[in-house]
């Protein structure tokens, strides 16, 4: 399955902005892989639970995560990246 759109919210973005540079730079590689298949096993893509069961994760590294959603075939929405203290902080 390819992505042919992503939409970040604005909780996503204001967030991408106070990564550190490097992690934006990673960020940027692993979203090209996403985009060509977001269950490529380096991203270590996986279903939430709980609170966030409508939701999904992928790595960017150990530490660093984003949290997205399948909103129609083809269309992907990014709401939060951070480390992985971002599923208690996601509402």
């Amino acid at each position: 399955m390819k992505v042919e759109h992503i939409y970040y919210s604005g909780k996503f973005s204001r967030e991408y902005r106070n990564l550190p540079l490097r992690v934006k730079k990673i960020a940027e590689q692993r979203e090209k892989v996403f985009r060509e298949n977001p269950f490529e096993a380096s991203l270590k893509t996986h279903k939430l639970k709980g609170s966030l069961k409508d939701f999904y994760s992928f790595s960017l590294s150990q530490k660093y995560r984003i949290i997205f959603e399948f909103a129609d075939e083809g269309i992907v929405g990014f709401h939060s990246v951070g480390e992985h203290s971002i599923y208690r902080l996601f509402d």
